[in-house]
């Protein structure tokens, strides 16, 4: 499977993607990084790791529409089968996200349908639930909204602040988007509707399945 990934700064998912392509046997390879931004700093990382790169910058489009179909044809001239989002500060348009229906998937730091949008982890430590975590998810029209793959759950903890709590879902980020691009790589994901539902479960995917819960010693 062909996977592009867009980025917008660093691009820890996409490194952590990245890692896990170069693994023996990872069924997906990752054959371009694009970024809406030329100084973001995972063009870099992507260039040491032999991977093409491609900007395409929103400043030089008069509107949305423009921006997303100069991507599609990039993408489309790439024989990308998937697009794997990670930390890609634009909203895509309507036309963009159907056209690319169930092959478009994104990372988000909740416990989705909780905590959409921005200024996620200062509102969940307002809000005093408990637990909260991160998602992989198919990506359809509404903000980080669309059938589940895979989700990672992180207590909250007694002293946390929002860069705290952040770094800690990131760890778990890390570990889920790898195993949601292999599953679905390796066509063991189909989606029904608002549903994505997983074949051929095994203890790997048990991972994904129950939740990953850390402690204070962990």
């Amino acid at each position: 499977m062909k996977v592009a990934i867009l980025i917008s700064s660093r691009g820890s998912n996409m490194q952590a993607l990245v890692r896990a392509s170069k693994q023996a046997g990872f069924p997906a390879e990752i054959v371009t990084v694009l970024s809406n931004n030329p100084e973001a700093g995972g063009l870099e990382y992507a260039k040491e790791n032999g991977i093409p790169t491609k900007v395409i910058n929103h400043r030089d489009f008069e509107n949305r529409e423009d921006f997303d179909t100069a991507i599609s044809k990039y993408l489309t001239e790439q024989k990308v089968d998937l697009i794997c989002l990670a930390g890609f500060m634009r909203l895509l348009t309507l036309d963009f996200v159907n056209r690319w229906r169930d092959r478009i998937i994104n990372i988000h730091p909740s416990l989705l349908p909780a905590f959409k949008g921005l200024h996620v982890h200062e509102r969940a430590l307002e809000s005093g639930t408990r637990f909260t975590g991160c998602t992989v998810h198919y990506v359809r029209p509404e903000m980080d909204d669309g059938p589940i793959i895979a989700q990672a759950v992180v207590p909250i903890l007694t002293g946390d602040t929002p860069e705290v709590l952040a770094e800690r879902i990131l760890v778990q980020e890390h570990r889920i988007y790898p195993l949601a691009l292999k599953l679905i790589a390796e066509r063991k994901i189909k989606v029904h509707g608002s549903i994505a539902t997983i074949s051929g479960a095994d203890e790997s995917l048990a991972t994904l399945t129950n939740p990953l819960v850390i402690s204070d010693a962990d």
